[in-house]
């Protein structure tokens, strides 16, 4: 029998399994013979089976490698597979994330520069990768609520190395804490940063944070295209760390805000105290299709041709038992990189509506030019930089009637 098994030595597999088989089938083979024989016959089989993968595998692998070398031009479809990647692994690029001026536009293309993902285990999300709770607050000033509450809270969205825009809200609109009587607290929200310098530049944060006490940083990584976790981000930390305030706003970090308007709008006894969305409202507005962009949206992020009504994301207004409501109800929405849609259809969902302001007028978007009598009356403005938010802001403030 030794002699039988010895004899498979020079035979390829095929081969070998054809001579077990026949030996199988001829031979009177008994009790451990037999065995031996069956098992050899079955591990032959086995290594075949073996061998044939690994060849279809590498045959997909070429085919893999063909394709990417002679199609090298992308395509949109190639952008939202990107972006679904992106999503899911946290990728970084280097573009800031903030409100883009007309006159600072560019193209989708240009915020596509990516570079190395800091190192870490990879995020293990729950529902979608905007759903917020699957981030961590890294910096937090947790107590901030506890000490007062809060009539309104300012939650500012901005990138981690613009202490610039930082700086100048903090001399202009947040620059008290008691408006109208009312307590009004304003917060910076930032993700991580990305690019060069990220130790030096956390390291500036963390001391900016011991002067200010109003950072909040999360684990996303903080970029434009992640602006829909940002701000789902920011409607956790409202309900989960200041669930007494009464109302809160995301106010972009380029805006000019008056905010004494805005507090004696929230004042005026017909204002909702729940359910309660405002601000410069966009009605059936369509889904940006065309490729070039800053809000192009594929048709597989948003199959539908208009959003449901939603507030311009440059500051809107919210009664504070919507952030709750907003991280619940996302579970089941698919996020897409358009936030202040988004919260519009968190809003659908919902079946909430948002409500116009008591007097439209006061949420304004571009600013053309300064008028110390109309900036006077308003409640928003979009700047062009920092440094016109402090000359605007002096100018209203000096001595005398503004109109």
């Amino acid at each position: 029998m030794w002699k039988f098994v010895s004899g498979l030595n020079g035979l390829n597999e095929l081969n070998k399994l054809v001579f077990i088989a026949a030996a199988v089938r001829s031979v009177p083979v008994l009790g451990r013979n037999r065995q031996l024989v069956e098992n050899l016959l079955c591990r032959q089989k086995k290594s075949l089976f073996q061998s044939w993968f690994q060849i279809l595998l590498l045959l997909c692998l070429v085919l893999v490698l063909c394709y990417t070398l002679f199609d090298s031009s992308p395509s949109w479809s190639q952008f939202y597979e990107h972006y679904q990647s992106f999503l899911r692994t946290n990728e970084v690029h280097s573009k800031p994330a903030y409100r883009v001026h007309p006159k600072h536009r560019d193209k989708l293309k240009d915020i596509l520069n990516l570079t190395e993902s800091p190192a870490g285990p990879p995020l293990r999300t729950q529902y979608h990768q905007a759903y917020a709770p699957n981030y961590q607050f890294i910096m937090d000033n947790t107590d901030v609520c506890k000490l007062w509450t809060p009539f309104l809270v300012l939650m500012v969205p901005v990138a981690p190395h613009n202490l610039a825009a930082r700086n100048a809200i903090r001399q202009t609109w947040a620059n008290r804490s008691l408006v109208q009587g009312e307590v009004v607290i304003t917060l910076f929200m930032l993700g991580l940063p990305g690019g060069d310098g990220v130790e030096q530049l956390q390291e500036k944060l963390k001391q900016e944070n011991l002067r200010h006490h109003d950072l909040i940083q999360s684990d996303f990584m903080d970029t434009y295209i992640n602006l829909t976790i940002k701000t789902m981000v920011i409607m956790d930390w409202l309900a989960t760390r200041c669930p007494t305030a009464a109302y809160a706003m995301k106010i972009d970090s380029d805006m000019f805000l008056n905010i004494n308007n805005l507090v004696i709008m929230l004042q005026k006894p017909d204002i909702p105290k729940e359910k309660y969305l405002t601000g410069m409202l966009m009605w059936d507005r369509p889904v940006v299709r065309s490729k070039d962009s800053k809000w192009y949206v594929p048709e597989e992020m948003f199959p539908d041709p208009t959003y449901p009504t939603y507030c311009l994301g440059m500051g809107y207004v919210f009664s504070n038992d919507l952030p709750a409501r907003f991280v619940e109800v996302s579970k089941t929405i698919k996020p897409f990189n358009i936030e202040d849609a988004y919260i519009g259809m968190c809003m659908k969902k919902l079946g909430l509506d948002p409500t116009p302001p008591p007097n439209p007028t006061q949420f304004k978007a571009y600013n053309w030019k300064y008028d110390r009598c109309e900036y006077s009356q308003i409640i928003t403005y979009i700047l062009g930089s920092s440094e016109e938010l402090v000359n605007y802001w002096t100018d209203l403030k000096k001595p005398g009637a503004p109109c």
